[in-house]
């Protein structure tokens, strides 16, 4: 198959099809219904399951009994679903089950509105729910990257027993690009017999298998976390992804971000280099883990002045972005939110305000 126009939200189903998740458990929330459309027709096409629950506190632990047996599940959602959905992902995260969570942003807090936001990227990086979790964050700046994330992410998940979140905007969700799907992508999932509760089939009566998330002992409680952040700290060695724009010149100013954003300042750095000004961009592709030695190698380029960071929000990166500068140049942020993209005419001006 070669390649094909399709909207953000459809190419995303299809691209969990492709990777070989046939079970599918959501609730329908704007801009990101069109998934659960699709593949409420397309999953029976290919002999998997679609079913909407009744709420996505209900989904989320849908998500949960379905990964706790082993199986590939996902689900998409919006903003204020996924804030339902936190509990059931720390409860995910703590039992070891890989499962793939889906959040196409929009406008925050409260209800909002429906248009393109980046609000949520404390929620989804610094964990939304209870206790000491990460999830592993990728964020997508065009619909082929979104396919190829998300192909990707089912393997990650399993590779880790850890929740992996594609974090798209909703532009992501309503573009339409033309996409394919590799299928260098697709890989088998990984040995469940030795975790999952599914059946006594494949295994000994000695090998009993429990998914928990209770531990009452508190020297187990601690080991237990402790053994979740080895985990984070493998993530931070082995999964860090980054592109890198323009940083072979002597740039006077790094820019940081991320998604459909960074295509914003994509153009305006082109059009500025037009003009004689050149600008260097570190976008992450992966926000946990986070790209911390490269924006700290690009910050501190002779050439240099300061960096910053651009977000559709009121200023949420920023903060990660100061701890990977770690003073060696100071940091500003431009943004807006509520769903107002900012203009490439917009950030060059931010950028001439800097660089005089």
């Amino acid at each position: 198959m070669g390649k094909v126009l399709m909207k953000g939200n459809e190419a995303i189903g299809e691209a969990a099809i492709r990777a070989g998740c046939l079970n599918y458990f959501a609730y329908p929330i704007t801009p990101q219904s069109e998934v659960a459309e699709y593949l409420s027709r397309r999953l029976p096409e290919a002999g998997g399951v679609f079913l909407q629950g009744e709420s996505e506190v209900a989904v989320s632990y849908m998500i949960f009994g379905a990964a706790a047996c082993g199986e590939r599940v996902f689900t998409t959602s919006s903003s204020p679903g996924i804030s339902l959905m936190s509990e059931g992902i720390s409860y995910i995260t703590a039992g070891q089950c890989p499962a793939v969570f889906v959040n196409i942003m929009r406008g925050g807090p409260g209800l909002g509105g429906i248009l393109p936001s980046q609000a949520d990227y404390m929620q989804s990086v610094k964990g939304g729910g209870h206790g000491d979790y990460k999830l592993l964050v990728m964020a997508p700046a065009s619909v082929q990257e979104a396919v190829e994330m998300m192909m990707s992410a089912f393997a990650l998940a399993e590779k880790y027993r850890n929740p992996v979140m594609i974090l798209g905007d909703g532009l992501i969700g309503q573009m339409m690009e033309p996409v394919e799907f590799p299928d260098a992508l697709k890989a088998k999932p990984s040995n469940k017999d030795d975790w999952a509760t599914n059946g006594m089939a494949t295994r000994s009566r000695n090998q009993r298998n429990l998914v928990k998330t209770l531990y009452l002992d508190p020297e187990e409680l601690n080991a237990h976390n402790l053994m979740l952040r080895a985990k984070y700290e493998q993530m931070e060695k082995e999964e860090v992804r980054y592109e890198a724009y323009n940083v072979d010149e002597d740039y006077k100013l790094l820019i940081v971000s991320y998604g459909t954003m960074s295509r914003v300042c994509r153009t305006a750095i082109d059009n500025l280099k037009d003009q004689g000004i050149e600008i260097g961009m570190i976008r992450p592709q992966t926000l946990f883990p986070f790209p911390k030695t490269a924006i700290y190698d690009a910050a501190g380029k002779k050439s240099c002045r300061a960096a910053l960071c651009v977000e559709m929000c009121m200023g949420q990166m920023v903060e990660d972005v100061e701890r990977s500068v770690s003073g060696q140049r100071p940091v500003h942020w431009y943004g807006k939110c509520g769903g107002e993209v900012p203009t490439p005419e917009e950030v060059i001006e931010e950028v001439r305000k800097l660089v005089k």
